[in-house]
């Protein structure tokens, strides 16, 4: 039996450990982290993320071949293949700060192995780095005295929260990269063997080190940059009573560009696209390509300029104050199906509200715990509520930040009986039925849209 460590028990090393153990069980999977808490939780009747079908697959095989552990050093002895999955968050100290991400935690697990190997392994970057980190990852693991041999293996996870489970299991591809060395290739094909299991060849994708780490930064960064590109276009669709969704229907027939990407909204979240798209811009620096660097960081600017510009609107809508006014937030996860709020719209909204006095009345089915943390430290008047309907009792208006299903089955006739009056909606999302809506007696705004108005 074929053993396999997983460093690091979170949004990319659970989901992805838990589907390799169901659709390999020739092999051992141990997955291992420094928060205990955290590992408690993976053992538990309640997972520590949210996921739909995570829960089942993790069912499945816990305690046949999937198992959960704080001993980090037994797990680096027994295994022949290591997944270092730890965070990369963004540096906010020294050089490269705010840009460059922020490899402590990756330089530690490294050294840990090297201290507890006893024999050769592979070590699967599953991490999102920056383009040559495996070449210092190599350094420190070739640095040990026992004259162990390691092969680094850059194997990108292209996971979206809410459908991690679905996208593990039918994957578009799986890359994997390695050294163009014949030791290196033949690690390659053992990982390959893995995925094999149950994903076809031709989706198996091999390349050398460097395309593999790269190719992970410039996929969220296209995908981040057509978000900002359309949330660009909804600003000027709002000028001219345009309607954004007829212009990106249009536009995405036109094969070349295709409709994927083209939903206009208050703007991208989560723990990837923002952190990566900075990475690259901090890399293009660093290789002297400062004009490369200005062109991506403009991705990020746009998107924190359509969080700013959403606020704007509920201001100039609301009569230029919300202080005082209490304000019913309807989703804090940066996206629908997920709890995870890392780099969520909703945060930034939120704490623009706050400085402007408003009175938040917070809600959404399954990030509330972690709205808490991340508002811990704004100040202002904040309730966490479990009903929609409660949370918009008294409210002057609502802001749809996620785009939950389940808002679109509220009823809005009750909805607006319990709010103050002028009431309003703005739909960060566009998923609501803005004409239903108006008829109800809403003033609405959307994003990129012509507004519904009782003025």
């Amino acid at each position: 039996m074929k053993h396999i460590l997983c460093i690091g028990a979170g949004y990319v090393g659970g989901p992805t450990m838990a589907v390799i153990a169901d659709r390999c069980p020739d092999c051992k999977v141990t997955v291992v982290d420094i928060n205990a808490d955290r590992i408690a939780a993976w053992n538990s009747g309640t997972l520590p993320i949210y996921e739909p079908g995570l829960e089942e697959v993790v069912n499945r095989c816990r305690g046949r071949n999937l198992f959960y552990s704080t001993d980090i050093p037994k797990g680096i002895r027994e295994a022949d293949i290591i997944f270092v999955s730890v965070n990369t968050p963004t540096k906010t100290f020294g050089a490269g700060a705010g840009r460059a991400a922020d490899l402590q935690f990756l330089e530690k697990t490294a050294r840990s192995i090297v201290e507890y190997a006893e024999n050769d392994k592979i070590v699967v970057e599953k991490s999102t780095l920056p383009v040559r980190t495996a070449q210092a990852m190599s350094r420190i693991l070739h640095s040990n005295t026992k004259n162990l041999k390691f092969q680094i293996i850059s194997n990108p996870e292209f996971l979206a929260e809410g459908t991690a489970i679905r996208d593990l299991e039918n994957p578009d591809r799986v890359l994997i990269g390695g050294m163009e060395t014949p030791e290196g290739e033949r690690a390659v094909e053992e990982i390959a063997a893995i995925y094999a299991h149950w994903v076809p060849r031709e989706r198996i994708i091999t390349t050398n080190l460097w395309s593999s780490e790269l190719t992970k930064l410039v996929s969220n960064a296209l995908l981040a940059q057509r978000v900002s590109s359309v949330n660009s276009i909804s600003a000027l669709c709002e000028k001219t009573e345009a309607n954004i969704d007829e212009v990106t229907a249009a536009a995405g027939r036109d094969s070349r560009i295709g409709p994927k990407f083209l939903k206009a909204s208050i703007g991208f979240g989560g723990s990837c696209f923002k952190k990566d798209i900075l990475n690259l811009v901090y890399l293009c620096g660093h290789y002297g390509l400062p004009e490369v660097a200005e062109y991506w960081e403009q991705v990020v600017r746009m998107n924190d300029f359509q969080a700013r510009r959403f606020v704007g609107n509920m201001l100039d809508a609301m009569f230029n104050t919300v202080a005082d006014k209490k304000i019913a937030i309807f989703g804090f996860a940066f996206k629908a199906d997920t709890g995870d709020t890392r780099e969520s719209p909703a945060r930034a909204v939120c704490v623009q509200l706050l400085e402007e006095r408003a009175r938040l009345s917070i809600h959404d089915p399954k990030a509330l715990g972690n709205a808490k943390i991340d508002l811990a430290d704004a100040g202002g008047d904040i309730s966490y509520v479990d009903d929609p309907y409660e949370a918009a009792r008294g409210a002057h208006a609502i802001a749809v930040m996620t785009e939950w299903n389940c808002f679109k089955e509220l009823d809005y006739k009750r909805i607006f009986d319990s709010m103050e009056k002028p009431a309003f909606i703005f739909d960060g999302r566009n998923i609501l039925d803005h004409e239903a809506l108006y008829e109800i007696g809403f003033n609405v705004y959307p994003i990129g849209k012509k507004k519904r108005t009782h003025f």
